[in-house]
């Protein structure tokens, strides 16, 4: 079962953010990567987009080319048969009067509608700003292929254009075992050779695939394989803490369940570094817990990493030049108000911050945001 995603870079993901209008359309629906079960989902997107539709003719300050125009966008893509062929687990739709993106993410992201004067980009954090995925390299002499694992998500593999198919046939050999008319590439350095040879192809074929990319690459192989591709590699990604074994011997799934504590080690002990550093810059005022003090920093650009309560909502605003938030009753939220959380977290990505996207028991001082500043404000 093949996962289809395209998952948005960072860049994407900041003009999302920047987008502003009175007509932005934001749609979530969960999909399915089994092409006999989709139609469901095409359904829950054509109920949604026409419940969108009617929220935009109720806006009369919204002119009628304009919402004919996001219409025309929604109805192109629920007959685009081709696109609901190829699917991951969760599809993200943002349109506006000048056009429409959309991006399939293999993340279980909450379904739901929203109209504003901006787009809702929230859930989207959990794709891109902690993901909980990496790629594995499943290398070994007589095979490679590449992995992508994802939570709660089956492995799947990544198409590698150029990619050797194993390292005899890389070095133009029969067998790394065959003679060569150079003396000096024979027995065990011989060997080691070619071996560094193949290492090389692999990662020039991977620089198509993983320029760019920001996801962990997790080694599976053994030595003296592992320690040679290590040498060559080119990803700054690269995780220090393999897979050991034969990647041959083992499946996909296997290879998935064995990345998965590589990961948790890793995001834990990234969480822990930030957890402390907020902790230990509290006194000199660039380590914030309180919402306020946050959302002050946020305002002035003045955040350098902000831990986020994915789940929580806060009802109200951030004024603009203040940076105050300015509260509103429950139930009394104004269409595309998504609340103080959100509002924190789109201003730190717009002025090149990080956003890490957590449980609310993982942000320190007990409040649903703490950051780490670049100075006092």
């Amino acid at each position: 079962m093949a996962l289809h995603t395209d998952i948005p870079t960072e860049a994407e993901i900041v003009s999302l953010l920047e987008a502003r209008g009175p007509a932005c359309v934001s749609i979530y629906v969960p999909t399915t990567p089994i092409t006999t079960d989709v139609e469901g989902s095409r359904i829950a997107f054509k109920n949604a987009a026409a419940d969108v539709v009617e929220q935009l003719t109720a806006h009369r300050v919204i002119p009628t080319r304009d919402r004919q125009a996001i219409a025309e966008e929604l109805d192109a893509l629920h007959d685009d048969d081709r696109f609901w062929a190829l699917q991951a687990h969760s599809l993200a739709v943002f349109a506006t009067p000048s056009g429409l993106r959309s991006y399939r993410v293999p993340n279980n992201l909450p379904e739901g509608h929203h109209l504003g004067d901006r787009f809702y980009v929230k859930p989207l954090l959990r794709t891109v700003t902690f993901p909980q995925a990496a790629y594995v390299l499943a290398l070994a002499q007589g095979s490679v292929r590449l992995l992508q694992v994802s939570p709660d998500v089956p492995a799947h593999d990544v198409r590698v254009p150029d990619m050797p198919k194993d390292a005899a046939s890389a070095v133009g050999k029969g067998s790394l075992g065959d003679r060569g008319a150079d003396r000096a590439v024979q027995g065990s350095e011989g060997h080691k050779v070619r071996l560094r040879q193949y290492a090389r192809q692999v990662d020039h074929a991977l620089r198509h695939v993983l320029t760019g990319r920001e996801l962990p690459l997790i080694l599976a192989s053994t030595q003296p394989l592992d320690g040679i591709f290590r040498g060559i590699n080119s990803y700054p990604g690269l995780v220090a803490e393999g897979i050991h074994g034969n990647p041959e011997e083992v499946s996909d799934e296997e290879l998935a369940n064995a990345s998965r504590p590589i990961l948790d080690g890793i995001y834990a002990r990234e969480l822990k570094a930030i957890t402390e550093r907020i902790e230990s810059l509290g006194g000199s005022g660039r380590g914030v817990v309180e919402l306020s003090g946050v959302a002050r920093a946020a305002t002035f650009g003045a955040i350098d990493t902000v831990l986020v309560d994915i789940e929580a909502y806060v009802p109200g605003t951030i004024d603009d030049e203040s940076g105050a938030i300015v509260e509103e009753p429950a139930g009394e939220e104004a269409p595309g108000d998504y609340g103080v959380i959100d509002e924190i977290a789109r201003r730190v990505l717009l002025t090149d911050g990080h956003v890490l996207a957590v449980r609310g028991d993982e942000v320190p001082g007990g409040g649903p945001a703490a950051a780490i500043l670049r100075y006092a404000v």
